[in-house]
């Protein structure tokens, strides 16, 4: 269970809810767990989780290692915060939203500015720094209404993993995130949310090999709550979640980790 907090939380905030999370969960087995905070509050978080086997992470980075880039984030910069993975192509970096607050600001994605390109350059620069990405795809309710969900996904991860070796594919984890579904309250169906992971999971295979597939953790996010955990962490091809409301609150975000850690026995 990953839990992106998005642009949530001041640092002592940040401090308050990874300590919730950690008297939680911080604890359980067989659940892998990562908490990406903005970016103001990484080092605050790593001080609460050290003794925990929380891992931590960041929401975004840039691929250069430094330079007159205002206002981005290193690889090298999350890794002196403790980051151990980092969240690379999230539909909102990518200006891809359910349903924008700013509704009536044309050019998003002009403003957020990721694309198929961007996002590659940043997974090759996080591996090569030895971050693991988090890489996440997705379809807009429009692609999805004309049925290119398939398409749109598997050439997210295509491009996302172009010029990934097979070796470097062990620390990747690809998220499968409907964008209609993300901060909207609306899930994706368990049996569509599988089908679309399992169509992630041939994919990676068609790169590589069946055994990379079946060895690649592919997470399913989108409105993720204790409500649906358990239908979904049922399915064969979802491994987890990655969850941003729900990670919020330590209560609810403790749940999931139990249902992913119940999941794997």
């Amino acid at each position: 269970m990953a839990g992106n907090w998005k642009m949530n939380c001041d640092n002592d905030e940040a401090k308050a809810l990874a300590d919730g999370v950690v008297a939680r969960g911080g604890q359980v087995e067989d659940a892998l767990v990562v908490l990406c905070p903005p970016t103001t509050a990484l080092t605050t978080v790593q001080a609460s989780i050290a003794n925990s086997a929380i891992e931590l992470g960041g929401q975004n980075m840039f691929w250069a290692e430094e330079g007159a880039y205002t206002g981005e984030v290193s690889a090298k910069m999350l890794l002196s915060c403790g980051c151990e993975r980092v969240i690379i192509g999230h539909s909102e970096r990518r200006g891809r939203f359910g349903s924008p607050d700013e509704a009536d600001v044309e050019d998003l994605d002009a403003i957020f500015g990721d694309t198929d390109a961007t996002v590659n350059r940043k997974v090759l620069a996080a591996l090569a720094a030895g971050l693991k990405p988090i890489i996440c795809c997705g379809e807009l309710l429009a692609e999805r209404k004309a049925g290119d969900t398939d398409e749109i996904v598997a050439g997210q991860v295509r491009a996302a993993l172009d010029g990934v070796s097979e070796a470097d594919t062990a620390n990747v984890i690809i998220a499968y995130e409907p964008v209609w579904a993300i901060g909207t309250g609306e899930v994706c169906d368990a049996d569509e949310a599988d089908r679309v992971c399992g169509m992630v999971r041939a994919t990676v295979a068609d790169v590589y090999s069946q055994g990379v597939a079946d060895d690649m953790q592919v997470l399913y996010g989108g409105s993720v709550k204790p409500a649906n955990v358990e239908g979904l962490m049922e399915k064969a091809n979802i491994d987890g979640g990655l969850v941003g409301g729900a990670s919020l609150d330590a209560e609810s975000f403790g749940e999931l980790i139990e249902a992913a850690a119940a999941s794997a026995e």
